[in-house]
Formats: structure tokens, C-alpha cells, sequence
């Protein structure tokens, strides 16, 4: 595998490469999908897989079926190259077709050779400004080579289920098995040597059994630091008990210091009727506040328990209004 950058030496003799961005006026005139790919183009290292058919003439036309041209005067991309699947007249039934040994290669080509043409643009512009049509041909090959990354993970995708299907891995999560495995194929694709003759099937299993033994050493590691699952039901949480008492302890309070000042001006009857029945301002006995019945209260006053539930409410209505009130005015 002969894995080149920017700077077209193997990777190993990679040397620092600066390429200064577009004037701010050529940046502004992109979109945003745009700007996004051009930061990442200036910043990561650039990588291809170079073969020896991408040092001919004309092999652009001859990889994507068409010329590489622009599709405007002002656009980013190129004319969308021809697709590699044959056309037949039966439809398919399956979701994601197989490709061929020549269809999967003529893929990677594509990938790589618009990887190439990246890395040319970056060396030609090592230590200079990017113009605006060097900056327009560099997104066109970054949103190519974007493109047919995708389309290579698209059709190998069924790879990644049918190994996590294969794999029995006891106590490992699912979801997590097809994301590792989802990552390992796109390191894959970016890693795949086309030009030795292999199928990528055979170099992208390997890699996701890999990811998958990862996933469960991992999980085994966990395990064995916690060995039982977080279950929200076996944690008993004071906190909204310890809240509750606190807001209660401070309306008590509030409510005290309106009855000591009388900011709800409660006349003397109604100020009796509720410090006796909540027991307000009077010693707890054995632990529970001495409160009294409407009877009781009325007992004490001269009139029936019906009068003295008319009596309380009146003033509970007053002391309401008082505690809005203190609340608006803080």
C-alpha cells in the first residue's frame, strides 16, 4: 500500500505545508456546506492511495465517464459523473445492489484519484493564497471525493450487519457493536488498497472483527469495575424530600413573621382561630406540633365549628394575598 499526502512523498516524509485560505471576500461568496469542507481541506492532513493508472492522460474522463468540468462559471462542483451500476430493465429487489469485482474498483479509483487532485491543488499552493478558481476546483474534488466515500460505505453498510449478526458477544450492547463497526468500515475505505486485487469485503471484515473485539474488551473492563447496570429505581434520592421540608420551613417562618407584624391585618379573633389550629408560636409536644379541631377552636372563642371554619378561611384569604404581595414586591 503506498499511502501519499498533500506534499505527494509517502507519509512518512511528510514535511510541515501551509496554504494560506482565499481572500475573505472569495469565502464569503461560498455557502456554508462549503466553507465547512474548505477548513477541513486546509487543516487535516490530506491523504491518497496512488496507482499506477492515475499517471496517464485523460484517465479523469476515463474514471467518471465524463469531463471534469465545473457545472458553472461561479459553482463548486463538477458535472456528476456516470453511475457505475449497469442499467438493466428487471428492477432489482434487493435495497443495496452487490457490486462487481470492476464496479467496486472503479470506485475506489474515483476515490482516490479525487484525493489525488486534492492534494495537487494544496502542493501547487504550498505557502500561497488560494485564488478563487484554485479554491472553486479544490471543493469540486473535495465534494467528489466526499461523495463517492459515501457511496463505497452505502453499499458495503450490509458488511457491518451481517458481522454484528455473525458475532456472539455476550453483555455487549447492540447499538454500540454497529457503531464501532460503522467507524472501522470508514477507516477502511480510507485505508484500501484497491491495486493489490483484493475484494474490500475481505480487507473491511477484518477490520470491523477487530472494532467488535475492541467493543468487547471494553465492555468486559466496565464490567468488571461495575458489575451491575445502573437501574434509576435502586437509587433513593432525598433531595426532593429535603426541597419539600425547606419550603415548608420557610412558608412557616414567613407565615410567623406576618402574623407577629399582622401584614395581612388580621382583627384578634381571626388571629386566635389560626395560631390555634396550626399551632403557631407553641411548643411541640412529644415531637408533634399541639394543633387543635374546628371544635375545639370554637370551644375557646364561644361560637360553633362552622363559624370558626368561615373564620379561618377569611383569614387564610388574607394571609394569601399578604405572601403574594411580599412575593411581587421582592
Amino acid at each position: 500500500m503506498t499511502m501519499q499526502n498533500a506534499t505527494g512523498r509517502p507519509e512518512q516524509e511528510e514535511a510541515a505545508m501551509t496554504v494560506l485560505p482565499p481572500l475573505k471576500s472569495v469565502m464569503n461568496a461560498l455557502a456554508d456546506e462549503d466553507q465547512v469542507l474548505l477548513v477541513r481541506l486546509l487543516t487535516e492532513a490530506q491523504e491518497f492511495i496512488d496507482h499506477p493508472e492515475f499517471a496517464g492522460k485523460g484517465v479523469d474522463k476515463t474514471f467518471f465517464g465524463v469531463e471534469t468540468k465545473l457545472i458553472g462559471p461561479q459553482a463548486t462542483r463538477f458535472v456528476r459523473p456516470a453511475s457505475i451500476l449497469q442499467s438493466s430493465k428487471k428492477k432489482s429487489t434487493a435495497r443495496i445492489p452487490t457490486l462487481t469485482g470492476d464496479q467496486e474498483q472503479l470506485l475506489f479509483k474515483r476515490f482516490n484519484y479525487a484525493r489525488r487532485a486534492v492534494c495537487a491543488i494544496l502542493e501547487e499552493h504550498r505557502n500561497k493564497r488560494l485564488s478563487a478558481d484554485a479554491t472553486r476546483h479544490l471543493l469540486a474534488w473535495g465534494h467528489r471525493a466526499v461523495t463517492v466515500r459515501s457511496q463505497i460505505v452505502q453499499f458495503n453498510l450490509p458488511l457491518v450487519l451481517a458481522m454484528a449478526k455473525r458475532t456472539r458477544l455476550n453483555g455487549v450492547d447492540y447499538n454500540e457493536l454497529i457503531s464501532e463497526g460503522n467507524i472501522a468500515l470508514l477507516r477502511s475505505v480510507e485505508k484500501f488498497d484497491c491495486g493489490r486485487g483484493f475484494k474490500f469485503s475481505t480487507y473491511a471484515c477484518r477490520a470491523i472483527l477487530k472494532a467488535f473485539s475492541r467493543v468487547a474488551m471494553r465492555t468486559s473492563r466496565y464490567r468488571g469495575r461495575f458489575p451491575v447496570e445502573y437501574d434509576p429505581a435502586m437509587e433513593k434520592s432525598d433531595y426532593l424530600e429535603i426541597k419539600r421540608e425547606g419550603v415548608e420551613a420557610d412558608c412557616v417562618q414567613e407565615l410567623k413573621r406576618i402574623l407577629l407584624d399582622n401584614s395581612a391585618d388580621l382583627n384578634q379573633v381571626e388571629q386566635t382561630v389560626i395560631k390555634e389550629r396550626f399551632a403557631i408560636g407553641k411548643p411541640a409536644i412529644g415531637g408533634k406540633p399541639d394543633t387543635k379541631t374546628l371544635e375545639q377552636v370554637g370551644s375557646m372563642i364561644g361560637v360553633t365549628k362552622e363559624r370558626v371554619r368561615q373564620i379561618q378561611n377569611r383569614a387564610l384569604q388574607k394571609i394569601r394575598v399578604a405572601l403574594e404581595h411580599e412575593y411581587l414586591v421582592a
